[in-house]
């Protein structure tokens, strides 16, 4: 858990200008707020004793408010963002942070009354059109997100560098390294796909190039595709050290610039960067890159049909601060949308609990290397917002919120 930070004013007004200032009072919402986040905590007997501070004395998740005012402020103005912002500022902690945003997630349908749902437009915004994934959105979206640094991401990954869901053998994972964990989770979408010797593959989100390296391994010949510059280099570098270099091909291409035709295509957590309204572009993309009988492996988070649609045109404090543009689709719209493409779908398995695993080693790591983190330059309003987004993402899956599948598509008949 990150400390409490200093008084607003030593906030980088310029990099954090919703944290470094308060918006601007609305007594009726901050009453309104008030009200319904009291009445949530003493519903879900979450202790908020702001003389003790958080601390082992608590034998359940708990919240301590630091700055009462501002954070009913920011709450009543901007919602789930402002509880967002709050955290990023300092104005409350929390002992056990992912227990408490997964008791809050798990009951996310009952903490406002009926009739105050219909108040949720004081509280959402839109997404702003900046964030649309055209091609040059995308560019700049991905940006944001993936080249922050590759030291960062290095900081809490495992030394496979790969940003997305492992798969343990049991829980919690005392005897199952996380790297051991992701190869696990790789080799059962090269297997999926049936990826081995001379297979011509297709990688749409290259990531650090793990994948790529590990189907070249099998005598693959791999296409990957990223729109990280970062992450392009130091892909590039690993393959090359591992001598692989013949074998794989890198591009700084979108998805849908795919050239060629291949026997095999696997994305793993790159849907969710597409944005809704290109998702029928990303499918079409994949089912245009098929050779005959090829076979498609992806690995995608998914969340509940209605839960998509309430979030499609929100800003939210994720598709503010972490993912721009991006959205987490149902697995009813994977379904629909790969068949309106001509694509079949053969498999689908979940492994939720398995992505919460692997978070919370993450958060881990990120929280043992904080000195790591900060000589990179990144401050402490940064630490605390991955913080929160580690423990928020956890909290999806451990609440089952979200989930994560592996599913198989093949070639089917287009509608």
């Amino acid at each position: 858990m990150s400390s409490a930070l200093p008084h607003r004013s030593a906030v980088d007004s310029a990099r954090w200008p919703d944290v470094a200032r308060l918006p601007s009072p609305r007594p009726g919402q901050t009453a309104i707020a008030r009200h319904l986040i009291g009445r949530t905590l003493r519903k879900l007997a979450l202790a908020t004793d702001a003389r003790k501070g958080p601390g082992p004395a608590y034998a359940h998740p708990a919240i301590t408010v630091h700055a009462p005012d501002a954070f009913f402020r920011r709450i009543g103005r901007d919602g789930l963002i402002g509880f967002g912002e709050s955290y990023m500022a300092g104005e409350w902690d929390s002992n056990d942070l992912s227990g408490l945003l997964t008791v809050l997630a798990t009951h996310v349908d009952d903490l406002v009354p009926a009739p105050l749902r219909r108040l949720r437009p004081l509280w959402v915004s839109a997404r702003p059109g900046s964030d649309r994934n055209t091609r040059q959105g995308a560019r700049q979206n991905i940006h944001r997100h993936y080249d922050l640094s590759n030291d960062l991401f290095a900081s809490f990954l495992d030394p496979t560098l790969s940003y997305s869901s492992a798969i343990f053998t049991a829980f919690p994972a005392r005897f199952d390294s996380l790297a051991g964990a992701q190869h696990r989770k790789i080799d059962r979408l090269l297997d999926l796909a049936q990826v081995g010797e001379g297979t011509r593959l297709l990688e749409i989100g290259t990531g650090w190039g793990e994948l790529a390296l590990r189907a070249a391994a099998r005598g693959a010949r791999v296409t990957t595709l990223t729109l990280s510059a970062e992450q392009a280099e130091l892909a590039r570098a690993r393959i090359q050290a591992a001598g692989f270099a013949d074998r794989v091909e890198i591009q700084l291409r979108d998805y849908r610039d795919v050239e060629g035709r291949y026997d095999a295509v696997i994305s793993v957590e790159m849907i969710e960067a597409v944005g809704a309204e290109y998702w029928p572009a990303y499918f079409t993309a994949l089912e245009g890159a098929l050779a005959s009988g090829a076979r498609i492996a992806l690995q995608a988070i998914t969340m509940g049909h209605q839960h998509m649609l309430n979030t499609a045109a929100t800003n939210t404090w994720i598709s503010k601060y972490i993912f721009p543009g991006g959205l987490i689709p149902s697995r009813r719209a994977l379904a629909e949308h790969a068949a309106a493409a001509g694509l079949r779908t053969v498999a689908d398995n979940g492994y939720g609990e398995h992505y919460a695993e692997t978070l919370r080693l993450w958060r881990g790591q990120f929280a043992a290397n904080g000195q790591t983190v900060t000589g990179l330059g990144f401050d402490p309003v940064f630490q605390r917002m991955w913080d929160f987004y580690l423990a928020y993402s956890e909290a999806g899956f451990r609440s089952r919120y979200l989930d994560v599948r592996q599913i198989l598509l093949t070639q089917g008949t287009r509608r």
